[in-house]
């Protein structure tokens, strides 16, 4: 991210009403674009998804936790975890 001097971008009314409410400090300004939430682009979001299904199934056919751990290479408590959400949502 660049800084830019306001003087040399904002029209003069726009930056006098700036200046009210934030003279001399540094502002973010967002660039109004709708952003795709985590892992949208990529796809981990789904493979995600995907993993923590393929977990919960295994678990309602009896598998137990210290298994699933060893087998999708997660601790007993993310697992543990990955099931309460499964079974409350």
């Amino acid at each position: 991210m660049k800084y830019r001097n306001a003087e040399a971008v904002l029209p003069e009314a726009l930056l006098a009403e700036l200046q009210k409410y934030c003279a001399g400090e540094l502002i973010y300004v967002p660039s109004g674009e709708s952003k795709a939430a985590w892992g949208e682009v990529n796809g981990s979001r789904a493979r995600y998804e995907a993993r923590n299904r393929q977990i919960m199934q295994s678990y309602r056919d009896g598998a137990a936790v210290c298994e699933l751990a060893k087998q999708f290479y997660l601790s007993a408590d993310s697992i543990r975890k990955i099931v309460k959400q499964r079974a409350l949502g």
